[in-house]
């Protein structure tokens, strides 16, 4: 099933709620500073580098965790108690998101994801995540690319993919940009992003080793918080984020 349930991860037409963030595109469209395919291409740059590794390491424990749930569930050692345990990486999540109006977006768009993997893809991590009261999307793409039969770092591709492909989507919506000409840039940005998936994947592996969420790395811009509070204050919007 890795093949198929991973496509079906990367699929924008997955009923996820991804297509209603922007990723912080339309704050940037709505103020005039992302107006041309290169502006794209240098938001995507940006993005990539400097918000990619905290998506893509909570991603890939995410999946390393529900890999070794799911193995002690089987051999019959029980699941522990994975809800505190799932809520301390779900906290560690938050605190590297500054902007309250980015946890928002990431929780909701976690929550949206839940419902679906809930009913594709059951397993015992899925269902830790289902008792906490709100999660972050990255931990459940992780889940849910484990219980597809991913890898850590695949899942960490794939919140990368999904970061770029947000952005893309978004951009060709609000600024009717060629669809094939952002093809093109999301191409290139997913080439910068393989270098930063393999990163957050070497930093998310220690951290699950060490039991440890505060190991995941912490880096960001304070662009993208910036972006993501003047979104939230704006009064007609296209995008929930």
């Amino acid at each position: 099933m890795t093949l198929s349930g991973l496509l079906l991860l990367a699929d924008s037409r997955l009923p996820s709620g991804g297509h209603g963030h922007s990723g912080g595109v339309e704050a940037l469209v709505d103020r005039g500073l992302l107006r041309t395919e290169g502006d794209l291409a240098l938001f995507l740059d940006g993005r990539v580098r400097t918000g990619g590794r905290v998506p893509a390491a909570a991603s890939a424990a995410a999946c390393a965790r529900a890999g070794v749930q799911e193995s002690h569930v089987r051999a019959g050692a029980g699941g522990g108690s994975p809800g505190p345990d799932w809520g301390r990486w779900d906290a560690a999540v938050s605190a590297r998101l500054p902007s309250a109006a980015a946890r928002a977006a990431s929780r909701a768009q976690g929550s949206a994801l839940l419902r679906t993997v809930g009913r594709t893809w059951p397993t015992p991590a899925v269902d830790a995540l289902r008792a906490l009261p709100r999660v972050h999307h990255p931990l459940v793409l992780g889940a849910a690319a484990a219980a597809a039969g991913g890898t850590p770092l695949q899942a960490a591709a794939l919140a990368l993919h999904h970061l770029v492909g947000g952005a893309c989507t978004a951009a060709v919506r609000l600024l009717g940009l060629d669809p094939i000409a952002v093809a093109a840039l999301a191409a290139a940005a997913g080439r910068l992003a393989e270098p930063v998936a393999v990163e957050a994947t070497r930093i998310a592996m220690l951290a699950v080793i060490a039991d440890d969420p505060a190991g995941l790395p912490a880096d960001g811009s304070p662009l993208f918080d910036v972006l993501a509070q003047l979104h939230h204050t704006s009064e007609a919007t296209l995008f929930a984020s």
